[in-house]
């Protein structure tokens, strides 16, 4: 039994469709806030806010894969 090519291809399309949801959650969220979050976080060190958009990034995640599975 190998691994079938429908199998590896359904994969690859629910990745690929997980990450652009991801991308587009991301790009909303960055847009609601009043500050831009990258330079905030790179430039300004901002810890507290990295460690609260790691926790929503992962929230947002776990509901894609509930989603997508």
């Amino acid at each position: 039994m190998g691994i079938q090519l429908n199998n590896v291809v359904n994969a690859m399309i629910y990745a690929a469709m997980g990450i652009v949801i991801f991308a587009g959650a991301f790009l909303v969220i960055d847009k609601v806030t009043p500050y831009n979050l990258w330079k905030e976080i790179v430039q300004e060190h901002n810890t507290a806010l990295a460690i609260l958009l790691g926790a929503m990034s992962l929230g947002i995640c776990v509901i894609i894969a509930a989603a997508v599975h």
